[in-house]
């Protein structure tokens, strides 16, 4: 599903991504975790297509389709999705009126018609029950004013509303407490499917706890250093990654 072959990146001249290689099929859920300064949200970005990432070799697949020179809302309309670690406000945008006009805009690049104003309210209301967020802050402006743990609940939000084909999750866990993680494992649990994949950034174990990944990996060095299964995670959170930082 998702492929990254042999991934060079920079950012502002600096070669930060060394050579990243990796394969998500779909219906998969895979995690990388790895010391601060590895690249993780890096590699996030530069497959998101982010400006300011440039991609120096290699290249990255979705289904098949080189991604690399789509520009952002392209990706997003063919399926990909990237939950950001920190969140952006936009002040003088009503949430609803944001989620509902992204949601349009990505049916419309599918060739789908847009969803009505009765059946948006219905199910964005659907969604931000499974969340944890009420009515009113669904009135307000887009995480304007919001805590942390909202403006992750918000991000949860639109994967749910959203439904892509491929989520990249950046350090979602960042600042969460036992019910926000439990959340996040609920929403990525019922999205799960043998058509879509996941790829979990986290620096520790605990979210692993609630989404359980078919493969972990560990990146160092702007490189993945070694892959396994989910006992890997635990290791880590063991032993540190001092091991692979001195490897990469």
């Amino acid at each position: 599903m998702l492929k990254i072959n042999d991934l060079h990146g920079a950012v502002g001249g600096a070669e930060i991504l060394k050579g990243v290689t990796l394969d998500v099929p779909a219906g998969e859920v895979h995690a990388i975790m790895g010391p601060n300064g590895s690249g993780k949200s890096t590699l996030s970005y530069t497959v998101a297509g982010r400006d300011g990432y440039e991609v120096t070799a290699g290249g990255v697949s979705l289904d098949g389709e080189d991604i690399i020179g789509l520009d952002p809302d392209e990706r997003a309309a063919r399926g990909l999705f990237l939950s950001f670690q920190h969140p952006m406000e936009i002040p003088g945008v009503q949430t609803m009126n944001f989620i509902r006009t992204a949601l349009n805009a990505q049916r419309k690049a599918r060739g789908e018609g847009e969803i009505s104003a009765g059946d948006f309210i219905k199910l964005i209301r659907e969604k931000a029950k499974l969340v944890g967020l009420d009515d009113a802050k669904l009135k307000r402006q887009f995480n304007v004013g919001f805590s942390g743990g909202e403006k992750k609940r918000m991000e949860m939000l639109q994967l749910a509303m959203f439904e892509p084909r491929f989520a990249i999750m950046d350090e979602t866990d960042s600042g969460l407490d036992i019910d926000a993680l439990k959340m996040v494992g609920d929403v990525v649990n019922a999205l799960r499917g043998p058509d879509r994949g996941f790829l979990v950034i986290t620096h520790y174990q605990r979210l692993l706890d609630y989404i359980k990944p078919d493969a972990v990996h560990v990146l160092a060095g702007g490189r993945i250093v070694k892959s396994g299964g989910p006992a890997l995670a635990e290791e880590l959170e063991k032993s540190g990654y001092d091991q692979f930082i001195e490897a990469a």
